[in-house]
This record gives structure tokens, sequence and C-alpha cells, in this order.
């Protein structure tokens, strides 16, 4: 496919011309500010610290919504009042001060206290906030323009403070230390997570940290990396110290200065399996391919007749000789999923090995965890350099890898994990496209729209889903997406209330009710999004069972219920543990850690038809443009269901029809892009055609991809639409002031009126689309369409200004278009004569 990479992208963005003395466009009006007299005997105080507590280091003032990576020495902590966008609009035109990038700074409504981070380099910048703080004491002008927004600033704060123990440890992970010590003795040992404060001088502030240790604690695990700005230490303390840390007590680690953030340990998601049976089919052994997909999970049964000519299993922490095999049901499970799917679909296993590399343990009345001793960030590093890193790689082929995994110790609310920014630079630095589970949510919540149980039971279904739908929306706090879903590279995969039961099994279901019984939507278990500086996530849906729920308490004016667990009524089959002696059985699964495992199967598959296509043209690409292009390609058929997008407009508001932007931003918390088509994405229709790019595009530039229109599109007043998805992998920098570096852009043809198109309602509003590495769009109509004779469409990808510095790296991208009308038979044939594809855009001059 040709491509003009050669023009300069024009495109300057003027400076604002700000008065901050009048309202910002954009942003939502703030609260009522505080009372002058409230404020002053406030702060006053604080401001004549900070000169003795923050450090004098040069450089500039920066605004940050995640303290990762700063030197919480100079840092200033804003707790806000209300929203974050006011505050953000009212500092906006400050002399010496940095925004971040817009999108890491957006409200978050869910977020009860709002936090920003102050930067401060000096003793000059310090002593300017100091002046215009008093200045504002006596109700003095304070400048230039360029000042007056402190006015504003000062009047939205709630609370001001140097970074100390408070911020060291998040209220919910206090809450989650406060879980950790119940019953135990003040000598009792647990083990937590402190990471450090990051310096270039590996050495100074773990050595500061261990000598402050001695004598309370011991260290048992440690993992320093780079390139994520991480360097942390699992540690062991008595309860007692723990009860100190959660009351922020100055005496406890919680006071060190070398800490940045104490977590409990990291705990992994689990599953369940309902009774097991003997499976009823034996598999000869294939000539199977080298892997390219890898499992990152529990130790599966190698053993079992559907797996052992599947897998290729690399122990790298020795975890397997301690496994009990009957409580291998995670990675069992998984791989099963992605070497044949569901196995009521009856799939055909894929044509390659998948390496496997376990990360979980396996143990007698605990289940399967992330191991005791170790930090699991520190192993996911591991696991991925070890298949990729050198001449010694044991898997270098592989670009997709699977992580059903998560620490339900952490939500995402706003700061990204280690984990999350792990993976985001594994996948540029190496070409892999990570498929990361949303996290399930298996804790019970009430719906006051039904009294009892028999109510629940008999409401029709559209009552049941109003109500469910009413419960989990008001708990949207509580159910995020689990550490690291909310990685940018990464794809998240959410889960769908669909699965291949029979509908004869179906009915043996009695004492759960289906929650949503005509429509397909994310299972209420299913964390919510939306992700890292509000984008899109989960970015995916993919069947994780009908899920249903039962009632567990009823008081006569409201129900509580919880997810039910998967059974051969309501779940996917899968490889199981074996019983009795017998190695081959099979049980069922369910939740998110199963769709994203059906979602890597699918990502195979697409690199299947991709290879049977193109052959070595598609096997030489490098392994980014062969990710990027997966992952637009299983992106481009996702899509919300209409009825489902129609009802939850109905339920979740605004009721206003002008605030469609708001009424998609609640819809996508739930659907992500969309269902995702796995057939469609594999292949096409004789009245659909889908056609595929990939490339790379240099700071400044813009891609032009052609899109012939097929004549028997023209004059046919019918359905018809076209739909294109654009990837990437973005570069990512920790502690800078744009986390995400590079942002591309598909920008809207100016034929689409010619063709009878508009755009389609049933999508994420196109800002929020744009706040990931994925780009979807879809356009359609229904009248007639101006068809010339060889008429181009020309698609535009523009990659946007860089949003710090300037990037030389070119950025690898692939797009999927799609041109689809119903029932008319050319479609596909008349766009394959006329394409002439090349698998790869030419980068130009």
């Amino acid at each position: 496919m040709a491509a003009d990479l050669s023009k300069p992208l024009l495109r300057v963005i003027p400076e604002r011309d700000v008065d901050p003395r009048r309202p910002r466009k954009g942003f939502p009006k703030g609260p009522d500010p505080f009372p002058t007299e409230r404020q002053l005997g406030r702060f006053a105080p604080k401001f004549d610290r900070l000169a003795e507590v923050l450090q004098r280091d040069p450089g500039g003032m920066s605004l940050r919504a995640d303290p990762s990576a700063l030197a919480p020495e100079r840092v200033l902590v804003f707790e806000l009042r209300g929203s974050v966008a006011p505050f953000v609009s009212a500092i906006r035109s400050i002399r010496g001060l940095e925004l971040v990038d817009e999108e890491e700074l957006e409200a978050d409504e869910e977020d009860k206290n709002p936090v920003a981070y102050l930067l401060v380099p000096d003793a000059k910048a310090l002593s300017q906030i100091e002046s215009l703080w008093r200045r504002w004491q006596r109700n003095e002008p304070l400048g230039d323009s360029y000042m007056a927004g402190w006015r504003e600033a000062f009047a939205l704060l709630k609370d001001l403070r140097p970074w100390g123990p408070q911020d060291r440890v998040d209220p919910r992970d206090a809450e989650g230390l406060e879980q950790e010590i119940i019953g135990l003795e003040d000598h009792d040992l647990i083990r937590i997570e402190a990471e450090l404060v990051f310096r270039k001088d590996s050495s100074a502030a773990e050595d500061a940290f261990r000598r402050e240790l001695d004598g309370r604690g011991r260290v048992i695990a440690r993992s320093r990396i780079d390139e994520i700005a991480y360097h942390a230490l699992l540690i062991e303390l008595s309860a007692a110290q723990v009860r100190q840390i959660i009351a922020r007590s100055v005496r406890s680690i919680a006071g060190f200065d070398s800490v940045m953030h104490i977590r409990p340990q990291s705990l992994a998601n689990s599953i369940e399996l309902a009774e097991a049976s003997p499976s009823d089919q034996d598999l000869d052994p294939a000539e199977l391919g080298v892997p390219i997909l890898a499992l990152l999970d529990g130790v599966p049964m190698a053993r079992h007749s559907l797996l052992e000519h599947h897998l290729v299993i690399e122990d790298l922490f020795g975890l397997e000789p301690n496994a009990q095999v009957s409580d291998r049901k995670h990675g069992t499970a998984m791989a099963s999923l992605i070497v044949h799917g569901d196995r009521n679909l009856k799939g055909v296993p894929l044509p390659r090995r998948i390496h496997v590399l376990p990360v979980m343990a396996a143990s007698p009345g605990q289940g399967e965890t992330f191991p005791q001793d170790r930090l699991v960030v520190d192993m996911i590093y591991n696991s991925v350099r070890t298949m990729r890193e050198g001449a010694e790689a044991t898997a270098p082929n592989v670009i997709i890898i699977n992580v059903s995994l998560g620490n339900r110790r952490q939500p995402f609310h706003g700061k990204l994990s280690a984990w999350a920014r792990l993976l985001d630079r594994l996948a540029y630095e190496y070409g892999i496209l990570f498929i990361v589970s949303a996290g399930n949510i298996a804790e019970s919540f009430t719906v006051p729209r039904f009294a009892n149980s028999v109510v629940f039971e008999d409401a029709d279904a559209e009552a049941k889903a109003i109500g469910i739908l009413e419960s989990v929306n008001s708990l949207l706090g509580q159910r995020r997406i689990i550490a690291p879903a909310e990685s940018i590279n990464a794809i998240t995969v959410g889960s769908c209330n669909e699965d291949a039961v029979s509908p004869a099994l179906r009915l043996t279901a009695r004492t759960s009710v289906d929650p949503y019984p005509d429509l397909r939507i994310a299972n209420p278990s299913s964390a919510l999004g939306p992700g890292y500086g509000s984008a899109v996530k989960p970015d995916l849906l993919m069947p994780g069972s009908r899920e249903r729920l039962r009632v567990v308490t009823s008081n006569g004016q409201s129900i509580g219920v919880a997810p039910a667990p998967p059974t051969h009524a309501a779940g996917l089959k899968v490889a199981a543990p074996p019983k009795i002696g017998q190695e081959s059985y099979e049980s069922y699964t369910n939740g998110t850690s199963a769709s994203a495992a059906l979602a890597s199967r699918t990502c195979h598959r697409i690199h299947d038809a991709l290879e049977g296509s193109y052959g070595d043209a598609f096997l030489s690409l490098p392994h980014k443009e062969r990710a990027v292009l997966i992952k637009a390609l299983i992106a481009h058929t996702a899509e919300w269901p209409e009825q489902t997008a129609e009802l939850m407009k109905q339920i979740l508001g605004p009721a206003d029809g002008r605030q469609h932007v708001k009424q998609k931003d609640n819809i996508r918390r739930y659907l992500g892009f969309g269902l995702v088509d796995a057939d469609s994405a594999v292949a096409c229709t004789s009245d659909r055609a889908t056609f595929w790019a990939v490339g790379e595009i240099r700071a400044n530039q813009m891609v032009h991809v052609p899109i012939p229109i097929p004549a028997a599109m023209g004059g046919r007043a019918q359905p018809h639409s076209l739909s294109a998805t654009v990837a990437w992998f973005t570069p990512t920098h920790p502690g800078t002031r744009a986390y995400r570096s590079i942002r591309l852009r598909l920008l809207e043809p100016e034929e689409m009126g010619e063709l009878g198109l508009g755009t389609c309602s049933r999508q994420p509003d196109v800002n929020q689309s744009n706040r990931g590495t994925l780009f979807c769009r879809r356009w359609e109509g229904s009248k007639a369409a101006a068809v010339s004779h060889d008429m181009v469409l020309r698609l535009h990808i523009q990659r946007e200004l860089d949003q710090v510095g300037h990037y030389d790296d070119s950025i690898p991208f692939g797009v999927a278009v799609t041109i689809s009308m119903p029932g008319v038979v050319e479609i596909y044939e008349q766009v394959r004569q006329r394409l002439g594809i090349l698998p790869r855009i030419p980068t130009g001059p």
C-alpha cells in the first residue's frame, strides 16, 4: 500500500492567551471557594515551615497526578476540594510551572479525595509561592496576570503539606494491611512491600532503608528495574510494626525518608472450577510449530491429554516440584482456553506450542498465589527478559503474552502500578502484545430495587437488568480494574456474559438468577474502567461465561447478591486437575482471566491467518509491527451491541440527550470499545472486505492510507459502513511530564458525506478514543453513496506533537480497515482486485 511519509505534519498549537480572572473553557465549574479566614488560619503555618522541609534542587516546578519517580523531599501535596480540573485551570498560567499531560490530570468523579503533586525545585520557586501566599492573605494584588491564577488555586485547597507518612501509605493500602493483621499478636510476622524513592545511585536509598530497618524487621527480597524507575523491597515485620504503619507514625517505616510507598504483599486473582468430569476426547499429537505466544500463570498440568503435546514449560523460579497437582487449576485452565478455546465449541487446537513460564505457586490449603518470598514485578521482568533477551533467549519468537493475573490488592485509582509501567516498557522494547485481564470483583453488593429473592426471580428481563446496573453503577469507585490492567500499551480484557453452554444444560441452573437475560454486556463481576489518563479500559470484552447471581441476603427492603461460581450450566469448559488417579478431567471456569485467555487465542488465530495468507512477507516483519497489527485486528471487530447501549444510556444517563459525551463515557466504563467477534477478526465474507497495513511514523509526520471504494457500494440506499482501527506502542517515561510520550490520531476523511456515512453512535466519543494506544472509529449510513470511477478515500494517521521534548524514535503502528455492505456479495472481490496491497507501508525518505 503506498503512503506518503515525506510531508511534514503542519500543525501549530498556539500558546493560550489566558486571563486567570476569566472562567476557563472546557473545564467544569469548580466548587465554591473556602472562606479566606479559614484558609489563612489553616495554611499560614504550613508555608512558614516549607522552606525548612523542602530541598533546593535546580529545575522547574511541575504538577503531577502521579508521584512515581519524583523526589518526595521536593514535593508539595495539594489535597483539593472537589474536582482536579478547576485547580488545574487555576494554575495553568503560572509562570515557571509545567503541567503534565492534561489527560493525566483528568478529573475522577469517583475519587472523593483528589490530590495533585507539585514538584518544587529551589528556594526561589518556594519563595515565590510563599510571597504570593502572603499577598493573598492580605488580599493584595498578586502581580501580573501570570500570577493571578494562584488566587484561585489557594481558594480550592483542602490541605497542603510536604510529602510524608500520610502519602507513603494510601488509605486503601492501609485497609489491606488492617485486614492482614486481624487476629494477629504483636509478635506475629507478616510481609509487606516497600517501594523506595528511586535514585540514580542504586545503593543510597536502599542502604539508608536497611540502616533504619535494623532491629525492626528483615529484607526477604529486592528488585531494582531502572527502565521503569522501580526500586522495591519485600520485608518481614511484626504485626506491632504494621500497626504503626497503619497509624502513619513517623517512628514507623512510614517515616523513613527513603520510602516512597508501602503496600500489602501482592495477592493473585483466584478462580473457581466446577465439579470435574472425565475428558471425552484424546487428541492425536501433531507436528506443532515454535511458540509465538507465552503464558505467565500458575503451574499447569503438563500431562493432561489435552495439553501434553502443546506446552513448553520453563520453570524459571523452581515452582513446579512443590506445586500439588490437585491445585494446578489456574494455569491448566488458561492453557486449555488458549490452546482449545471453550471446549464446548470443539475448536481446532492452535498449530503452535505455547511457552509457559509459571509465576504462581500452588500449595496445600492456600491454592495458587504469588510466591511468598518474591516480588511479582521482578518475576514478570525476569520472565520476559529470559524469553526474549539476547542470544540465550528461550522463546525469541514470542510476540503475544497472556497475563490472566493481577494484584487484587491494587485496584487502579489514578496512579500507575509498577507492574503496569513494566508491561508498557516491555511491550515497546521487545515488540510484545500483552493481553491482560481486567480483574474480578467477587464481593456481594446490595440491590435496593428488589425487596426479596422472590421479587428478583420473578422480575422480567428488563427489570432485572435495570436493578443490577443501577446497583453496580452506584459502586463504580469500588469496582476498578486491577493492576496491571491500566497498562496503556497492553490490551485489557473484560468479561462478557457469553458462553457455549447448550440450552438443555442452561435450564439446569436453579439456585441462581441470570441478571441480564436479553443483553450482551459485561458480567457483574467484571472490573470496570477507565484507565490511566481516562483511557478506554477495559479495551475489549470476550466471553467469560453467562454469569449468574445468587441471593446472599434479604431483609424485606433490599437483597444482597454475589456472583455464582461456574457450573456446567454457566461456564467455559476447560482442562482440569485430575481426580481419583486419572489424569484427564475437564471442568468449567469463568471470569476475566478466562476472557483474556480467549483473547490471546484469538490473537494467535489472527497471526495464523496472516501467516497462511502472506507467508514470509508477514513473518519477516519486525516483532513490533506484527504485534501492533494483531493489536489493531483484534480490536477492529469490537462493537457496542445496540440494544445494550440504548438500555445503558437510559439507566446510566444523563437524561439530557445533549450530554451524549457523558452518556458514552458511562457506557465505555463497562464495554470499552465493545464485544469482539472472534471469527470476523480472523476471516472475511463476500459482503465485507478487511485489509491491513503496518509501518513506522516519525515525529511531525502523517501517513496517508488509500482506501479503494468498491463500485458495488454506489447508488444503493441500504445499510453500509466503514470502520478503521489504529494501534501502536508508545515509549513511556515514568516521572516525566508526559508518561505516554507518543499519540497517534486517525483523522476523519472528508469524503464521508459523499459515501452517505456518518459517525456511528455506538462507540466511545472521539476524544475518549484518543486516550490510549488504540484508536477505533466506525462510520455507517443507509443513504445511497456517490461512488465515482476508481474512487479512493484517504485515511490520515497523524502523529501528534510530542508532549515533552522531541523523540526521534519511529513508532510502529498497525491499521485495519473494513468496508461492509450486508448482502452485496461483490464487495470483497472488487476491493481485492483494486487493492494491490503491500503488507508494509514504506517509511519514505
